[in-house]
């Protein structure tokens, strides 16, 4: 009888253990939603300044962290050619305006902005291809020189671009 209870005992063990070790719940917090059984890869063009005024490491850093965002934030290959996913586009705007005046009458704080076109197919399923401009705009006091500044700010309308590209290619809120 007491070799009985053991067997039961082990029996139930194992099978719990069985149990707890298959079920699992896996939590997602990039705002990703790809189906990875149907779509693997994506190609992301180098997006040329077209631009009138231009900021020359404007367009590898933009390049570089929409490439670094997908290949961060996704399980998608990147490659050449063929992508289940293609990116392309161009950076069209980069300017600065005068964003408020000071009592004096004198500019008080200068916008700069910054708007990225881009052509998003996507080769499973081309209901969901769009083209779209995506703008970011950073504010500084109009004291401060553009080139004292120009590295953050571009850096920040950089990430925030490049946020709203992945958010509208690959997160299906």
């Amino acid at each position: 009888m007491d070799s009985i209870n053991k067997y039961i005992k082990v029996a139930l063990m194992v099978t719990l253990v069985a149990i707890v070790s298959a079920c699992s719940v896996s939590y997602k917090f990039n705002g990703a939603s790809i189906d990875y059984s149907k779509t693997k890869s994506i190609q992301i063009a180098d997006f040329p300044i077209r631009s009138a005024y231009v900021w020359g490491p404007m367009g590898p850093l933009f390049n570089n962290e929409l490439k670094d965002m997908f290949a961060s934030h996704t399980r998608l290959a990147q490659v050449r050619r063929n992508g289940d996913l293609k990116l392309e586009g161009e950076i069209t705007r980069y300017d600065q305006r005068n964003k408020s005046v000071s009592s004096e009458g004198y500019s008080a704080q200068t916008e700069l902005s910054m708007t990225v076109n881009v052509r998003f197919t996507n080769n499973v399923n081309h209901s969901e291809d769009f083209e779209q401009q995506f703008t970011a705009m950073q504010t500084y006091d109009s004291s401060l020189s553009l080139n004292s500044v120009q590295n953050e700010l571009v850096g920040k309308m950089v990430t925030d671009i490049c946020e709203q590209i992945f958010n509208a290619c690959v997160a299906n809120w």
